[in-house]
């Protein structure tokens, strides 16, 4: 096997990072359960009150970024391990690509 591949496959950064991309996808699981609910909320609050739950709406929004953030670091775009290991994105804050 080529030393530079054996090396690769004993470094302990890729392990703990695979580590973090299994907790990240159990993460979005569970996000992206709570996201179709306030979609289903702010549909049910449009339906009843005829407009729709400015809160709900800003943390669909936060909830959207946290959830752009876990696919950057998963896709290894970003380095930075989103929330709870990093800052929860504010519901204001630009997306970008990183290091773009």
């Amino acid at each position: 096997m080529n030393e530079q591949v054996k090396s690769n496959i004993q470094s302990s950064e890729t392990w703990q990072r695979a580590l973090f991309m299994l907790l990240f996808a159990i993460i979005w699981t569970v996000t992206e359960t709570l996201l179709f609910l306030l979609a289903l909320f702010q549909l049910g609050s449009a339906l009843l009150t005829g407009k729709v739950n400015a809160n709900v709406g800003q943390l669909g929004n936060m909830i959207g970024r946290y959830l752009y953030q876990i696919v950057q670091f998963v896709t290894f775009n970003s380095d930075e391990k989103p929330f709870p290991f990093g800052p929860w994105p504010d519901a204001n804050g630009k997306i970008g690509v990183p290091g773009k």
